[in-house]
C-alpha cells in the first residue's frame, strides 16, 4: 500500500503499510512484521484557496492513527512509553526488583526518561540493550 520513511534520535525507520482490514492493519518496521489495530480515522480541516480567495474549510481525511495490539496490558511486559534510544539499562536478568525502581534509561527528544518496574518481581528477560532505538510499544524486559 504505502512505504514511509522517519528518522527518530538518529536511527532510521522504513515503515510499510500491507494492507488494513476492518481494523487490523498489516505492516512492516524495518522488515518486522507487526498487526496493528486501527484506532480512528483523524481528520485535520483544510482550507482550499481558488484565484487568492479562501473557501470556508472542508474536512480532509488522513492516515489511521494505529496502536500496538500484541501483548497490550500483559502485566509481565515492560513497553517503551515512547520512541527514543536506550542509554543505560540498570538491571540484568536474574535481578529481584520493586515496583518504581529505575530499570532503564531511555533518552527521547534530547531527554532522559527514567524507565521504571511497574510491579515486584524478578527480570526474566531483557530484550532492549544499551544503545538499542525502540519505538513506542516495543518490549524492554519481561518481569516475572
Amino acid at each position: 500500500m504505502k512505504e514511509y520513511n522517519f528518522k527518530i534520535g538518529g536511527t532510521e525507520y522504513s515503515v510499510y503499510i500491507k494492507s488494513v482490514k476492518n481494523n487490523v492493519a498489516s505492516l512492516s518496521v524495518n522488515g518486522t512484521e507487526y498487526e496493528v489495530e486501527v484506532e480512528g480515522i483523524k481528520t485535520v480541516p483544510t482550507r482550499a484557496v481558488s484565484k487568492g480567495i479562501q473557501q470556508p474549510p472542508a474536512m480532509q481525511s488522513t492516515e489511521p492513527v494505529v496502536k500496538p495490539t500484541s501483548h497490550s496490558g500483559t502485566a509481565t511486559q515492560l513497553k517503551s512509553p515512547l520512541p527514543g534510544v536506550i542509554l543505560d539499562v540498570r538491571v540484568k536478568e536474574g535481578d529481584e526488583v520493586k515496583a518504581g525502581q529505575t530499570v532503564m534509561i531511555l533518552e527521547a527528544m534530547k531527554m532522559e526518561n527514567n524507565i521504571e518496574a511497574d510491579r515486584d518481581g524478578v527480570i526474566e528477560r531483557i530484550t532492549a540493550r544499551k544503545g538499542d532505538p525502540v519505538l513506542e510499544g516495543d518490549v524492554l524486559l519481561s518481569i516475572k
